[in-house]
């Protein structure tokens, strides 16, 4: 599955489903197949996706690149050859990020499934 977050204040950011839920969950948001940050919630989502990516880049403090994962399973695998390339969080949340500041800054809501 795939999700479009969408808003009239930037492009499109289009997330593998799993990945997406896992962002809304941390926007504070339920994982649902339609969803929407009202304006009045975006400075709350910017400030929890920004908490999950600061967690982040400090677990990864130290760490090379070449020690992190090659790979990860793809949403529903069940063995290696259903993986995918590895990504971090702070790599997958940034444009989710910047499309809810863009977002904010013109005072759009952020929508998806719609």
């Amino acid at each position: 599955m795939i999700v479009t977050f969408q808003s009239p204040a930037s492009g499109d950011v289009i997330m593998f489903g799993d990945v997406a839920q896992r962002m809304m969950k941390l926007m504070g948001k339920d994982a649902t197949e339609k969803g929407i940050v009202t304006v009045e919630q975006l400075p709350d989502a910017i400030a929890r996706l920004k908490a999950a990516i600061d967690d982040d880049k400090r677990q990864r403090a130290g760490v090379q690149d070449e020690d992190l994962p090659q790979t990860e399973p793809a949403a529903g695998s069940g063995g290696a050859a259903n993986s995918r390339p590895f990504v971090t969080l702070t790599q997958r949340a940034v444009p989710l990020l910047e499309l809810l500041e863009w977002s904010l800054k013109k005072q759009k809501p952020v929508v998806w499934g719609v």
